[in-house]
C-alpha cells in the first residue's frame, strides 16, 4: 500500500503518462495546458475584439476536462492518497538554499517564504512573482505552447519545434537556478 500511497517511481508514472499519450494520439489530440487559457477567454468572449481567440472553442472541451481532473485529482491525492512524509529534498538543495536566505520547503515542493502567504507581504517577491509570470506567459506564446505540451505531447509526436522548446526551457531553467537565483536572492 506504500506505493499507492506515497511517491510512485518513474517507470510507473512514465507508463502511465505513455498510455496516456497513446490513447490521445489514437484519436488525433493534442495535449497542453496552456492551450486552455485560450479556450476559456474564448468561452468568456474576448473573440469579440481580438483575432487570436476567435475559434471553435467546443473542439476543446475535453481538454477543459483534463485541467478539472488534474486539479481534483491534485486535491484527492493531497488529502486522501499521501502518507504525510511530503517531498524529500536533496541536503546539498536545501544547504545552497540556505546560502540564499531560503528556508527549507520542509516536506512542501516551495518555501513559504517564495510560494505561501508570506510571499504576498514584501514587495520583492510579489515583482519577482509578476515578473515571472508575464515571462511564462510570454514564453509560452511564443513558443507555441507550455512544458506539458512540449515536453509530453509535442515530443510523443516527434515535433522538432517541441525538442527544440524542451531544450529551451532546460537551459532557461539552469540559467535561472545557477545565475538569476542567486544574484536576487
Amino acid at each position: 500500500m506504500y506505493s499507492f500511497l506515497g511517491t510512485w517511481p518513474w517507470y510507473v508514472s512514465g507508463f502511465l503518462i505513455g498510455v496516456i499519450m497513446l490513447t490521445l494520439i489514437l484519436f488525433g489530440k493534442q495535449f497542453g495546458m496552456s492551450s486552455n487559457l485560450r479556450t476559456l477567454c474564448t468561452m468568456a468572449g474576448a473573440g469579440k475584439n481580438v483575432d487570436f481567440f476567435k475559434f471553435d472553442w467546443r473542439d476543446q472541451k475535453w481538454n477543459l476536462a483534463v485541467v478539472l481532473g488534474a486539479i481534483l485529482g491534485g486535491f484527492v491525492a493531497v488529502h486522501f492518497l499521501s502518507d504525510g512524509s511530503g517531498v524529500d529534498i536533496n541536503p546539498k538543495t536545501i544547504e545552497l538554499l540556505a546560502a540564499m536566505n531560503i528556508e527549507a520547503p520542509n516536506g512542501k515542493l516551495g518555501p513559504d517564504s517564495l510560494f505561501g502567504w508570506e510571499a504576498i507581504k514584501t514587495p520583492k517577491t510579489i515583482f519577482i512573482l509578476f515578473f515571472g509570470g508575464l515571462l511564462i506567459g510570454f514564453g509560452t506564446r511564443y513558443a507555441g505552447g507550455c512544458t506539458s505540451g512540449h515536453a509530453i505531447s509535442g515530443l510523443s509526436n516527434l515535433q522538432k519545434p517541441s525538442l527544440i522548446a524542451v531544450i529551451g526551457f532546460f537551459i532557461g531553467g539552469l540559467i535561472m537556478a545557477h545565475f538569476l537565483l542567486p544574484l536576487i536572492f
